[in-house]
């Protein structure tokens, strides 16, 4: 016997069908070059559908932007889960060499890196960074305040600023003629920058 889903149940398949239909679209072809009329036939839904759960094209770039930015924090939680909290080099290493590995990859450096600001505006697509970037830091910085290894201090803005400079850093490589070599200089400078918080 069929078991027949709920409304909430159908809304959430159907988002989920449109945001995964669109994730490789956008990371193929880039936002500008998809419409809303292919981005819905390739998810098996009318154009109605996704209007009635998106106010448009740019709402479900958003949604793609998120799911990204939400899985490079979960792995970067679980690279950091990994190391000592009183190991420094393992602790920032994870967070950075986490974060410059998720945005090597091609989806996500087409998506949240090229794309997402142009698409989205600089605003909202900082906005989105922080919001998952910033929590991944501040982990990491509080565990080292912890073990004595970073001066205490309010670690909600001193985590800005690093999250803000390890978005910096893979802008940077992104945008380069050579991204390895890129990725190389910027992993140094950022190794050097948190060192230099250390009271070690």
């Amino acid at each position: 016997m069929e078991v027949k889903r709920t409304q909430a149940q159908r809304t959430a398949a159907t988002r989920a069908a449109l945001v995964a239909a669109a994730r490789p679209l956008f990371a193929e072809h880039g936002y500008a070059a998809m419409s809303t009329d292919q981005i819905a036939k390739a998810a098996g839904v009318t154009r109605g559908a996704l209007y009635h759960q998106f106010a448009g094209k740019e709402e479900l770039f958003a949604e793609v932007v998120e799911q990204i930015e939400a899985e490079i924090a979960a792995d970067i939680a679980a690279a950091i889960d990994v190391a000592a909290p009183t190991d420094v080099d393992a602790m920032i290493g994870a967070n950075i060499d986490a974060f410059l590995a998720a945005c090597a990859e091609p989806e996500v450096h087409r998506i949240a890196l090229l794309e997402a600001p142009a698409a989205l505006g600089w605003e909202r697509w900082r906005s989105i960074c922080f919001k998952y970037g910033v929590g991944s830091v501040e982990r990491v910085l509080q565990s080292l305040m912890d073990a004595g290894l970073v001066a205490v201090q309010p670690v909600r803005p001193l985590a800005h600023v690093v999250a803000g400079a390890l978005d910096e850093a893979a802008l940077y490589a992104a945008r380069a003629d050579d991204r390895e070599l890129a990725v190389k200089e910027v992993r140094g400078a950022l190794h050097a920058l948190v060192a230099g918080l250390l009271t070690r």
